[in-house]
């Protein structure tokens, strides 16, 4: 089992920034790779970015591109959102997810994004 704890979210004005943290326990050596999906009110989950468990690769939606980065601390098994250039159309609730083998096996509980024009 893995465990992922997001903190980080909050109200900000657009043009803003924060910084997403994920806390992953548990069977942390099983992930194969890191994700950060996003959900606003009354729409589907999507992916933002992710990275592999090593760091070396990460993927962006276009969406983001340019303006949020996804990076890792191995040591504190935490991976970060750091989200700048904030819009309101950024506004939602930010899940990050663990992946073991093919799927996102794991998800955490989210935290709230709002961005405020």
């Amino acid at each position: 089992q893995v465990q992922l704890v997001e903190s980080g979210g909050g109200l900000v004005q657009a043009g803003g920034s924060l910084r997403l943290s994920c806390a992953a326990s548990g069977r942390t050596f099983s992930i194969s790779a890191m994700g950060w999906f996003r959900q606003a009110p009354g729409k589907e989950r999507d992916f933002v970015a992710a990275i592999n468990w090593s760091g070396s690769s990460t993927y962006y939606a276009d969406s983001v591109k340019g303006r949020f980065t996804i990076s890792r601390d191995n040591a504190k098994n935490t991976v970060y959102l750091q989200m700048n250039s904030l819009k309101p159309e950024d506004t939602a609730v930010y899940y990050c997810a663990a992946k073991i083998m093919g799927e996102y096996d794991y998800w955490g509980q989210g935290t709230q994004v709002t961005v405020s024009s």
